[in-house]
């Protein structure tokens, strides 16, 4: 599809679908990310217990503040 666009002379910008700037919900997903780590799970069911309490403290507070930014 890009090709045929280029074929055209149109422009196609390079914008990752991931980025961030597009898709606030990654900056919670980095931070929950960053927050599992420092705790070093050590088996499936801790990861998934840890991942549960630890996505509960971010959605406290970033939700509305990423709300707030976009």
């Amino acid at each position: 599809m890009q090709e045929r666009l280029r074929d055209k002379s149109m422009n196609v910008l390079k914008w990752p679908s991931q980025s961030p700037d597009l898709n606030p919900i990654e900056h919670l997903y980095r931070d929950l990310k960053v927050a599992v780590q420092q705790r070093y799970p050590s088996n499936l069911t801790e990861l998934e217990r840890i991942c549960r309490e630890e996505w509960e403290k971010l959605l406290k507070y970033m939700c509305a503040k990423l709300v707030a930014l976009y």
